[in-house]
Parts: C-alpha cells; sequence; structure tokens
C-alpha cells in the first residue's frame, strides 16, 4: 500500500500523505482549537547538499531534486511525523532581480547574490519589466516541468521568493535606496510595483502549471493555496515607511492568492502589530534569539501558524512542547540523532499532539 492511500492509524503506521495534509489543513484553521504539528528532524546523510543554482549546474540540480524526493518519500514510509515529501530546488535570493537585469556574483560555496544595478534615482532608466521567458525564470520552468512529469503527484519546493520591497532593495544600491525612501518614495514604489508585477506573473503560471499545492521554500511548511515569501528589510524602517511602502504589497499579494506565509530574519519586533494587518496571516517564521521568540509564540498565539527558529538542541519532545503556551499553534522540529531515536520521538509526539 501506497503513502497516499488510507491506512489504519490504529495499526501505528506512519499517516498516509492525504492524511497529513488534512493534518495541515485542521493546524491552520482558526475556528477550531489550537493544535500543533511537528517535524522529526532526522537525516541519514545519504542526500548531499544541492548544487548551485547555475544554468551550466541545469541537470545535476533537476537529478538531485529527484533523488531528494526519493530520499523523504521513503522515510515518510517509516517515520510517522506530519512531513510531507516534496521535489526540492533551492534557489537563491538572486532570481527576480537577476530577471530584472542585475548581475549575479558567485561563490565557491553557497547561493549567488544579486549586485544592484542602479544606484540613485536618475538610473531608474535601467529597470525594464522583464517577462516569464527571462533566462533565470525561463529555467526554473524548464527544471520544474521535467520534474513534475516525473510524478504530477508529488508536492513541489517554491522558490525563494522575496517580497517587491526586498527585490527593490536587491536591485538600487542599498544605502542609496533607504535615502530615496524618505526623498524619492514614488520611484521606490514604482520599482516595487514592478517588482510586485513579476511576482503575481510568476505565482500565476506556477499555479497554473502545477498545483496551488506547494512547499514553501524556507522554512518547508506545506501550503494549499496561498503564497509565502522573505520580508527582511522591515527591520530597517519605521512604523509609518513599513505601513505606506511594504504592507500594501503584502495585502494585495494575501488577498489575489488567498493567504501569506512569511520569513523574516530581521530584527523587526516593532513591525510586529503591522504585520497582523496584513489579511488572512496564515504562517510566521521568524529568525531571532529564544527571548524574541518567546514572545512572538504568545503574541502571535491566537493569530496565525508559526513556525520560528530558534536552536534548543536535543532535549526530546516533552522538553520541545513545554516551551510553547497555550493557545499557540506551531510547527515542532525536534532533532534525532539515529532512526532509532527518530521512530521513538514520532511516536511520543504521536500521543503528546493526539
Amino acid at each position: 500500500m501506497g503513502l497516499g492511500e488510507q491506512t489504519d492509524v490504529a495499526n501505528n503506521a506512519p499517516l498516509t500523505i492525504d492524511q497529513r495534509k488534512q493534518k495541515w489543513r485542521e493546524f491552520y484553521d482558526m475556528s477550531a482549537a489550537p493544535k500543533h504539528v511537528f517535524f522529526i528532524g532526522y537525516d541519514d546523510r545519504s542526500i548531499s547538499a544541492g548544487p548551485q543554482p547555475y544554468a551550466e549546474l541545469k541537470r545535476k540540480r533537476i537529478e538531485h531534486g529527484w533523488d531528494f524526493y526519493v530520499n523523504r518519500r521513503e522515510q515518510a514510509e517509516w517515520l510517522d511525523d506530519d512531513y510531507l515529501p516534496h521535489i526540492a530546488m533551492w534557489t537563491g535570493t538572486e532570481l527576480f532581480a537577476e530577471a530584472f537585469g542585475c548581475p549575479v556574483h558567485r561563490y565557491e560555496t553557497g547561493n549567488p547574490c544579486a549586485m544592484p544595478l542602479i544606484h540613485s534615482v536618475k538610473d531608474i532608466g535601467k529597470i525594464k519589466m522583464p517577462d516569464l521567458s527571462s533566462e533565470p525564470l525561463a529555467r526554473v520552468f524548464e527544471i520544474m516541468d521535467e520534474l513534475h512529469r516525473r510524478d504530477p503527484a508529488a508536492l513541489l519546493m517554491m522558490v525563494d521568493i522575496q517580497s517587491p520591497m526586498d527585490i527593490a532593495a536587491l536591485i538600487w544600491e542599498k544605502t542609496n535606496f533607504y535615502t530615496a525612501i524618505i526623498d524619492e518614495p514614488q520611484a521606490v514604489k514604482d520599482v516595487a510595483h514592478m517588482a510586485a508585477e513579476l511576482l503575481i506573473a510568476f505565482h500565476d503560471e506556477w499555479f497554473s502549471r502545477y498545483s496551488t499545492e506547494f512547499i514553501a521554500h524556507y522554512p518547508d511548511y506545506y501550503f494549499y493555496d496561498g503564497l509565502t515569501l522573505s520580508e527582511d528589510e522591515i527591520g530597517a524602517v519605521n512604523d509609518e515607511m513599513f505601513c505606506e511602502m511594504f504592507l500594501p504589497h503584502l495585502v494585495t499579494l494575501s488577498e489575489r492568492y488567498g493567504g501569506i506565509g512569511i520569513h523574516c530574519c530581521a530584527n523587526a519586533r516593532h513591525q510586529w502589530p503591522h504585520l497582523l494587518k496584513i489579511p488572512n496571516l496564515r504562517m510566521l517564521n521568524l529568525v531571532q534569539g529564544p527571548a524574541v521568540i518567546d514572545e512572538a509564540h504568545k503574541y502571535f498565539a491566537q493569530h496565525c501558524g508559526q513556525m520560528h527558529d530558534c536552536w534548543q538542541g536535543n532535549v526530546g519532545p516533552e522538553a520541545m512542547l513545554a516551551r510553547y503556551p497555550k493557545g499557540a499553534r506551531c510547527v515542532v522540529r525536534v532533532p534525532a540523532e539515529s532512526k532509532e531515536q527518530a521512530i521513538d520521538y514520532a511516536a511520543r509526539m504521536r500521543e503528546l499532539c493526539g
């Protein structure tokens, strides 16, 4: 019997793919009682890190994405957590900025980064609206088309989506970008609007080719509709700038696609009240220290799912769950050091989470 088929949960068999998806849908249902979903963080090291996102490595990226999916699909046959196997293709933050014409800096290891194309408002004329035939975007669809053909039912990992303002901040030299927010706000809005239009075109095409179901690029949570993105520049702006320059795009995108998940690794505690203004904020991922994360768990408990980054070590299921306040709905990631420990932790978590 395959993972996509129904099994008898009473037999302690791992949940099927369909059952795991249903658990995620219940997790996101804010009208229902809060519950957690959980991942057991076990890696058997049989899959190496993915190739860098360069054109000459296209074939390697395809095969790595497929091998990753097969490995995680096999793991789901014996590990009873809520993780959903998926075809992964990691991309860098440069993807959409490169489509606008930004040069790209390569590193020997790690992902590349976009270099600014414009350095002042006088350079705005250099920005041309790209379409999906732009080489970096076309390459993404070529790779995903082949992987999707291999298993049309498989979930796909979304590319690394930056917010419209974050894309504008990649295109525009950073120090001048921030002064332009004050001195030339309309010019900044124009560049961000172009980025938003490209994101809409990209998502419309992605969802029409594949599915509205996907796994977020980071962290790897499941969405059945909506979109996910990184919003990292908000730590450097005040409340007024956020509400004028950033918030309208987040509202528009969430309303268009039916929900939004946001990653933010900036020190942006002052923007938390404004994040709650985004309709259907479904998932929030913050990368901060333990005190901030503990505060976030309480602050957002009644508003959205949470999957924050704050390393706690291998403390086990009971200690991990004790950190979350009553009423919060969180993705709990419990690291395991062996297959045997992973199986044991999954059984304990399944009992503790209900």
